[in-house]
């Protein structure tokens, strides 16, 4: 059973903390599925990814190519990611529901500290993940480096 992993970012925002995340989920030689609202956001997301560090390279694709079943990261609307995916990154209150948490190895949302409306989307999906019995961590960059502050272990359903 997978866990779920909030991250609360209150220091850097999404688009220099998302590709940190990728690269040890592909490290982990995980695939990945980064989900988000709506396509506007995965052209956004997209762009951000290609202008990461001139040293590296940070291999994906947008739903919708000819090889998305074989992207190492998909940026994806798709409840059923094409890839696969062993980790989930969740953006913008994009939705995941406690049997695909226990389907992954990993869950992570990434939520913006400074949006209120993003912290209590966050907090309820806490509150329905642990609810239904999924592990999860709390995550938090507040003091400069990244903290766990809250931790739920996984209960039988």
């Amino acid at each position: 059973m997978g866990a779920a992993y909030f991250y609360h970012l209150t220091r850097r925002p999404l688009e220099a903390t998302l590709p940190v995340l990728l690269e040890k989920s592909l490290q982990a030689g995980w695939r990945v599925a980064v989900r988000a609202r709506n396509a506007e956001r995965l052209d956004w997301l997209d762009q951000k990814l290609w202008l990461g560090a001139e040293d590296g390279f940070l291999p994906h694709g947008v739903e919708g190519g000819p090889h998305d079943a074989e992207q190492p990261v998909l940026l994806t609307l798709a409840e059923t990611p094409a890839n696969r995916p062993a980790c989930l990154m969740l953006v913008d209150g994009a939705e995941v529901s406690a049997e695909e948490v226990s389907r992954l190895e990993r869950a992570c949302i990434l939520f913006d500290g400074a949006d209120p409306a993003a912290v209590q989307a966050a907090r309820a999906q806490w509150r329905a993940l642990t609810g239904a019995g999924c592990a999860a961590q709390y995550w938090s960059e507040e003091s400069g480096r990244w903290e766990m502050k809250a931790e739920a272990r996984a209960q039988d359903g």
